[in-house]
């Protein structure tokens, strides 16, 4: 398999398909799609909101890791039935994560979100581990990070109600702060303000579904 170009331009239907492997976490897919096409194609992949493989992935938590949260309205279920299944889900953003830019971690949609964002909403503690520590990529200033609503990833898990991944991304916030070089001057940072959300109040405000993909799961516009 070419690690990076290859003179065959894949189609809007290939990309089309690209995407939807990666959000329903079909890695054979995914791998055809490389040798036909190579990985710079599918780092370039979006569709018509400018939503990468990455958000695709972030949507549904390919990393093995699915977890039940309740909320008002309902459950999300657990899929854990077919350990085959959970492995195939867990090898998606492994095969991803190496062969796309490391720019693609921060990459923003038509709504700002990224990646991050995607897995905040919708509880995937494994995916947003995996985005923050990937070495080379943007770590923890991931979580600065904010869309058009004018949310972080951890104003999105509050907004969502997902306790354990804002206590998450904020310990990471502060391990990060506490790495800094002894005398640096602290400020009252965008993501300072965040951290503090994290422990008070939060304005919950309602979400359009006009930027994602067709196909279930839950998705909420970010």
């Amino acid at each position: 398999m070419d690690d990076h170009s290859n003179p065959n331009t894949p189609s809007l239907e290939d990309t089309e398909e690209l995407l939807l492997s990666c959000r329903y976490g079909d890695v054979d897919d995914l791998k055809s799609f490389m040798e036909r096409f190579g990985t710079d194609s599918v780092g370039n992949a979006r569709d018509e909101n400018r939503n990468t493989v990455l958000h695709m992935a972030s949507a549904n938590g390919h990393t093995g890791e699915f977890c039940v949260r309740e909320n008002k309205n309902q459950d999300i279920p657990s899929i854990t039935a077919d350990a085959r299944l959970v492995r195939a889900f867990a090898e998606l953003i492994n095969v991803l994560l190496p062969v796309v830019p490391s720019s693609l971690l921060s990459a923003q949609n038509r709504a700002g979100s990224t990646a991050l964002h995607w897995a905040a909403l919708n509880a995937q503690l494994g995916t947003a581990r995996a985005l923050v520590d990937f070495p080379g990529g943007p770590g923890a200033d991931l979580i600065d990070i904010k869309n058009a609503a004018g949310r972080s990833p951890l104003g999105e898990a509050e907004a969502a109600g997902w306790d354990d991944g804002a206590k998450w991304m904020v310990e990471v916030m502060r391990l990060d702060d506490a790495s800094a070089a002894p005398g640096e001057e602290e400020e009252d940072t965008e993501a300072q303000k965040e951290v503090r959300d994290a422990d008070g109040r939060v304005a919950h405000t309602s979400l359009s579904a006009a930027e994602m993909p067709e196909g279930g799961g839950n998705l909420a516009s970010s």
